[in-house]
């Protein structure tokens, strides 16, 4: 497993981990790993849809004692 920048997004309530997510994935390379750490429980729900609708790989999702953890692989072309 590739090492994954940590992204602590706890504190934030919807949409804003899903905003947030996208804009830091966006300066990242396709293959990169992106781990995120939220209290918002309907991030449960909207990471893994995000992941799917923009075409990351969803690696792993964890519930954990603070809310929820994702690693996250960018998916699609080279950035610009």
């Amino acid at each position: 497993m590739t090492a994954a920048i940590l992204y602590d997004l706890k504190g934030l309530k919807c949409p804003l981990p899903v905003l947030k997510t996208r804009r830091r994935l966006a300066d990242m390379n396709p293959g990169e790993e992106l781990l995120i750490e939220t209290s918002d429980p309907l991030a449960g729900i909207d990471i893994p849809h995000f992941c799917g609708e923009d075409g990351h790989d969803l690696l792993a999702q964890e519930k954990i004692e603070t809310g929820h953890r994702f690693r996250i692989r960018k998916g699609g072309a080279q950035k610009a």
